[in-house]
């Protein structure tokens, strides 16, 4: 486990990864990845039960986490090399053709720490829910973990989802968004106006947990209330209040980088506001 200091450093590292990744391949979304870095930072280092060297997909005896985000693979893949699922040195393939490192996870080529294959977006709460089931079946007390969008919560399938978790008491789910305002097109509120989404999850019969998703202290607080939660009867979401494009200044707070990659001179810029802490791949 890290101190809530280290995991600050950790997510620096993430997000130079994250730049670094999308800038050589060219291709990415590197604004979600950025938003959601401190708070799935703390998951992977500090929260979640989990060990690379003895990882199977079936999760048996270990948390399990599902990206329902799937285009947010930058973040993930730094997450699980520096956690130590495959080599750091990996992380330069990424969407390259033939490579493990995809742009959505997929589990077609055995990369180490992915559960299930997502990017289809909407699917990965019910993917969980399924998760964690299957544990209760097995008598597994181990949580699974899964990250929405707050775009991608205008999905349909998500509420369906979510419904079915609450009838069904669901409670060793621990679901997070990452509720940074912002989605491909503009902001959720002109897209599609989500509204209150804590509001909704509450209605729809979740327990709810509210946090500011660049405070460590913060995340490290909402995670021990969630997980002081689990066997109570409810699913729980934690709704993290984040900016898209977090840690760079002409990155943040805009949906213009959703999907869209840095130039070298501006993947530089982003590297002088962003502290090498693990060393580059």
């Amino acid at each position: 486990m890290q101190s809530a200091a280290d995991l600050k450093k950790t997510a620096s590292q993430v997000r130079r990864d994250i730049i670094r990744m999308v800038t050589k391949a060219k291709s990415g979304h590197p604004g979600g990845s950025m938003s959601c870095a401190d708070f799935l930072t703390a998951l992977y280092f500090n929260v979640m039960d989990h060990n690379p060297a003895t990882w199977t997909r079936d999760a048996k005896g270990q948390d399990a986490f599902i990206l329902s985000a799937g285009h947010l693979t930058p973040v993930y893949y730094s997450l699980l090399s520096r956690s130590g699922y495959f080599p750091v040195d990996e992380m330069n393939t990424f969407r390259k053709f033939g490579t493990r490192l995809q742009g959505h996870p997929s589990v077609e080529k055995g990369l180490p720490g992915i559960t299930q294959t997502s990017g289809s977006l909407g699917q990965g709460l019910s993917a969980a829910i399924g998760i964690a089931l299957a544990k209760k079946l097995d008598k597994d007390s181990h949580v699974v973990y899964t990250m929405l969008g707050d775009g991608e919560s205008e999905e349909g399938q998500i509420w369906e989802a979510g419904m079915f978790a609450a009838h069904h008491q669901v409670d060793n789910l621990i679901a997070m968004t990452d509720r940074n305002h912002q989605q491909i097109d503009g902001t959720t509120e002109n897209v599609a106006g989500l509204g209150d989404l804590t509001a909704k999850w509450v209605a729809f019969g979740w327990d709810v947990i509210e946090a500011d998703g660049h405070d460590m202290d913060a995340i490290l607080d909402a995670f021990a209330k969630a997980k002081a939660k689990v066997g109570q009867g409810k699913p729980i979401m934690i709704m993290f209040n984040t900016e898209m494009g977090h840690g760079v200044d002409f990155m943040a707070g805009t949906h213009k980088w959703h999907g869209n990659a840095p130039s070298e001179e501006q993947c530089a810029n982003a590297m002088t506001q962003l502290e090498e802490t693990l060393g580059d791949f």
